[in-house]
């Protein structure tokens, strides 16, 4: 069995038992102490002593109510009272506010759909915008390269123009040359002829050295016109290529 000492701040008073210290009229914070313990605890704080503080309600007094307490008028009103919020009776309250409920949540689902309607009508003019814009800078790449196109066809055309002309010029010059090449030759088969039959005041030896120059003068003649023949020939076909 346990024996008790307790402390009320002034002095010690025990030993006691658990029985004994009901008496005490102990506190919560009434200081306690038995052997085994390390030091001294409040009261409510050992298992054993919770009890003496456990605080047990009074019993509940019932009253009989006498006819005089009965008023019927105001058994009629609460039940009035009770059957009606704001005035109106407790379906009709409910029902209204069920109505209320049902109005508000269209009003909002309506205000949720033309906000959806209103972003996907957004988002579609962005994506025509965008489109449009695309479609913009297609129409002007595609323009700017047509536009490169003809002026590389009208270079293109000047430069084969310039060539043609070039040509032409050409052409015309050997024509030229060439005519003189045939009066230089036919001049030069004239002399070759004259100099083989001519024999007045020269030696054989002057006649075969002028014959001989002659015939060189031929050969160098026939040598120049068949190289300006063969480039006219070239620049004929230079011409075909060239629309």
């Amino acid at each position: 069995m346990r024996i008790y000492y307790i402390n009320n701040g002034k002095e010690n008073g025990g030993p006691f038992t658990l029985e004994e210290l009901k008496s005490q009229q102990i506190n919560k914070a009434t200081l306690v102490w038995y052997q085994g313990m390390d030091e001294w605890k409040h009261a409510h704080d050992i298992e054993e002593l919770s009890s003496f503080f456990t605080v047990v309600p009074p019993p509940i007094k019932f009253t009989t109510p006498t006819p005089e307490t009965i008023s019927t008028p105001k058994i009629e009103d609460e039940k009035e009272s009770e059957s009606t919020i704001l005035g109106l009776k407790k379906s009709h309250f409910f029902l209204a506010l069920l109505f209320l409920a049902i109005f508000t949540a269209v009003v909002v689902l309506n205000v949720i759909q033309n906000n959806k309607r209103s972003e996907i009508d957004l988002k579609n003019k962005e994506t025509e915008f965008s489109n449009e814009k695309i479609d913009l800078e297609q129409n002007e790449r595609n323009e700017q390269r047509i536009q490169e196109e003809i002026r590389k066809r009208i270079e293109l055309e000047n430069n084969n123009l310039r060539k043609r002309d070039s040509i032409n010029s050409r052409i015309n010059e050997i024509k030229s040359i060439l005519i003189d090449k045939k009066n230089q030759l036919e001049n030069a088969k004239r002399a070759l002829s004259d100099a083989e039959t001519f024999t007045f005041l020269r030696s054989e030896n002057e006649k075969l050295q002028e014959i001989n120059l002659i015939q060189n003068d031929i050969q160098t003649i026939k040598a120049e016109t068949d190289q300006l023949t063969n480039e006219a020939d070239r620049l004929y076909l230079i011409l075909e290529t060239i629309r």
